[in-house]
């Protein structure tokens, strides 16, 4: 099943804004013909002129807003009657429509619902498909949006309630099903998506997807985690392109900061999005063309070259040439003693 998320608003909310409405119409209505009373005629009372009272008025209103209308008060006036015109049905069409609403709602929301999805479909090419959303899932998100990434552009594949209330709290459009299943993955745009991030507590799962992902998209970049380093090979014969094991990852970064809390800092801080430093790749710009990695305003620490990654102390990049990309630890914002390269309208060094 495919979820939109939605704006959510208490039940509650909607039941007392529409008894709000209708009642601000009825009192409207009522007011109006109390106001106008000598323009209508009581036929059950012509002893008081036809003139009617304010509990005339009410009675008048009530019957009339319910279509009821049994006739014994009419208007009689060209004023009242203009009023009754132009004024009291289109109040009479609002206030049957507000007590049908919630029916109609109910009635409309399943066809609405299909039709965001199928326009949702259409738009859904080169999107990122998350499988998992618990912690590294949702961790994997917010650092893609942090980093330019449309939220329309993620879908969530988790078989979790919770998950999907999270998903959608997030604005995230969410596939709820189990991510082994080829249909369930289908459904997700898996054959078209861009990049695949699978993050389940499951290693079994992880490899079963990855394998399943693959086969529905032989082009996808698909990242996996693992928790034990031993299934790692296993993950990357299955299709994955990089294989993240999260067990190790974390007990390193422990280890780091037991033997030397300063150097565990440091390393936290480069995987922490927005403050401080940062690790990013990027382009190499024209004036950076020759040099050497170790002279270049950031922190180089590898280069990739003809999709081979070299450490910046490498014979190989000793000097930097057109179409090569940078590895950099850079400040997370642009400081204006530190100005970000590229960000400037310079040019890059592009092979073409």
């Amino acid at each position: 099943m495919i979820s939109l998320p939605d704006r959510q608003r208490s039940p509650l909310w909607e039941l007392g804004r529409r008894l709000l409405l209708a009642t601000a119409i009825l009192v409207g209505t009522v007011l109006l013909v109390y106001f106008d009373r000598e323009g209508y005629r009581d036929g059950n009372d012509p002893g008081s002129n036809y003139a009617v009272d304010f509990k005339d008025a009410i009675y008048y209103t009530t019957v009339t807003l319910s279509t009821t209308g049994y006739g014994d008060i009419a208007p009689v006036s060209e004023t009242a009657r203009m009023v009754n015109a132009f004024v009291i049905t289109p109040a009479r069409i609002a206030f049957l429509v507000l007590l049908i609403g919630t029916t109609l709602e109910v009635l409309a929301s399943q066809g609405r619902e299909l039709f965001r999805v199928s326009r949702w479909r259409k738009r859904m090419l080169k999107h990122v498909v998350v499988i998992g959303y618990g912690t590294k899932g949702r961790s994997a998100v917010d650092t893609l949006i942090n980093n330019g990434l449309d939220r329309e552009s993620v879908v969530v594949v988790d078989p979790s309630p919770a998950a999907l209330q999270d998903a959608h709290a997030d604005g995230l459009a969410v596939v709820t099903g189990d991510a082994t299943r080829r249909e369930v993955l289908r459904r997700a745009g898996c054959a078209t998506a861009e990049q695949v991030i699978i993050t389940t507590d499951r290693d079994d799962s992880n490899v079963l997807a990855t394998l399943t992902v693959r086969q529905l998209n032989p082009d996808a970049w698909i990242v996996a985690a693992v928790r034990e380093q031993e299934n790692a090979p296993l993950m990357k014969q299955s299709g994955a392109d990089s294989v993240i094991t999260s067990s190790d990852a974390v007990g390193r970064l422990l280890g780091l900061s037991s033997m030397s809390p300063t150097l565990g800092s440091v390393m936290e801080d480069l995987l922490t999005y927005g403050d401080g430093l940062e690790v990013a790749e990027r382009d190499l710009l024209v004036n950076e063309v020759g040099k050497q990695p170790q002279s270049l305003p950031d922190q180089v620490i590898a280069v990739v070259r003809d999709e081979k990654v070299y450490r910046y102390f490498d014979p190989v990049v000793t000097r930097l040439a057109r179409g090569d990309r940078l590895v950099v630890v850079r400040p997370a914002k642009e400081l204006p003693w530190a100005p970000r390269p590229g960000t400037h309208n310079e040019e890059f060094a592009t092979e073409d």
